[in-house]
């Protein structure tokens, strides 16, 4: 006998997920599933979800303070990852790039066969890729997810002062610690063009931790500037080639929005 499929459900709508208990439920011959727990947000699910051993994520797309798709990109990070299907009352075009990403999805109001015929999938099938949710995602995580002990710890981007590629990791600092994180830095500046500026090949720096610039050491011939961070003792050195690009931020500097430093 088949063991029941463990379904957890994320939706910020109690009425939501009172329907979706009640399809469940309603489809127990036919696909047998167990709830092992229920959520109303994206932080919830976070800290419920582990230790759930669930197998299948029904998570709704729209929810307050984290939105699905970010959520989803986090939890891919966990050694034991649910399949994911989306629940989402997105127009055809937003349906449309899920689809293209081979992320299965549920139309609102979700109907019995459509349930079953996702929930009969999402028994074969794995997690989705984080490359493939980063395509779906239509804008910018507002966290960077880092993975202790098979748990998620969520770091408000607000609170990096910058990345840094070191061997095959990216060291990511923030004001009271670094932590060590899986994403390539060229995918972290292209999410964050609007909010970091790369300082040289393996570095990025968020704009709001900058505080100032200073010249390098008379014995340093590359690179010729440093910058000065926002509550951070370390300097963080400027290619030659990047330079030019930090000018703007330099003028702004002068003009009194950022500290005072050597210039």
């Amino acid at each position: 006998m088949t063991a029941p499929l463990r379904v957890f459900i994320a939706d910020d709508e109690p009425l939501a997920r009172s329907r979706m208990r009640e399809l469940i439920a309603d489809l127990a011959d036919e696909v047998p599933c167990e709830i092992v727990g229920e959520a109303q947000n994206g932080f919830e699910t976070l800290d419920r979800l582990p230790g759930s051993r669930v197998q299948v994520l029904l998570l709704d797309i729209e929810m307050p303070g984290m939105g699905g798709v970010e959520l989803a990109r986090h939890l891919c990070a966990l050694e034991d990852a649910p399949a994911i299907v989306f629940v989402t009352a997105h127009d055809r075009h937003a349906v449309e790039a899920f689809e293209l990403n081979a992320l299965d999805y549920l139309l609102k109001p979700v109907r019995a066969a459509r349930l079953a015929t996702a929930l009969s999938k999402a028994r074969e099938a794995s997690a989705p890729a984080r490359a493939a949710l980063a395509l779906a995602a239509t804008a910018a995580r507002l966290h960077i997810s880092v993975v202790e002990r098979n748990r998620i710890l969520l770091v408000p981007l607000r609170d990096v002062a910058y990345f840094r590629a070191e061997l095959k990791y990216v060291t990511m600092r923030t004001r009271e610690r670094e932590h060590l994180i899986e994403e390539s830095l060229v995918s972290l500046e292209r999410e964050f063009a609007d909010r970091f500026v790369r300082l040289h090949r393996n570095c990025l720096v968020a704009r709001d931790a900058i505080r100032g610039f200073e010249r390098g050491s008379a014995s340093e011939v590359e690179p010729h500037w440093q910058v000065v961070l926002e509550g951070l003792d370390e300097r963080l050195p400027v290619s030659r080639r990047q330079w030019s690009s930090l000018r703007d931020i330099v003028a702004e500097r002068r003009a009194g929005k950022f500290g005072t430093g050597e210039t």
